[in-house]
């Protein structure tokens, strides 16, 4: 269990919304809209009265759990010798860039892009000014 939260892996445990929260009664909502089979498109909706930019904040954060969780699965076939770019295919390859180590786009192996890019959402996720905890205080993310 010690290799599985290890920081220099790239499953990463699940953000969480605190028990009593207006955010943690949008995320039950999401989830139970997601899971009862309704529209897709019905299910992402934004509830009467909600903000929207909570809304939205909640499922950035599930989608980043889901994918972090379905990455988690694959990682272990996908090194740094059996995928040495990270690519979408013959025609697309994805190159690093953070204007720090990285400061202009680099062409890296597949798990170490994902490394970085899980690190760098993650900062995202939990940069109070981007996401603020607070329900009704978040920065305006869609403009």
């Amino acid at each position: 269990l010690k290799q599985v939260f290890n920081k220099d892996k790239t499953f990463r445990p699940k953000r969480k919304f605190e028990p009593g929260t207006q955010r943690f009664e949008l995320h039950k909502r999401a989830q139970a809209s997601l899971n009862s089979g309704v529209d897709l498109k019905a299910a992402v909706q934004l509830p009467n009265g909600e903000d929207l930019n909570d809304w939205v904040a909640v499922h950035v954060v599930d989608f980043f759990n889901r994918i972090n969780l379905i990455y988690g699965t694959i990682c272990e076939f996908c090194t740094e010798k059996t995928c040495p770019v990270m690519s979408g295919g013959p025609k697309y390859e994805y190159r690093w860039q953070d204007d720090m180590k990285y400061k202009k786009p680099t062409a890296l192996p597949a798990p170490q892009y994902m490394n970085l890019l899980m690190d760098w959402i993650e900062l995202q996720i939990n940069n109070e000014s981007v996401f603020p905890t607070n329900v009704g205080k978040s920065k305006e993310v869609l403009k």
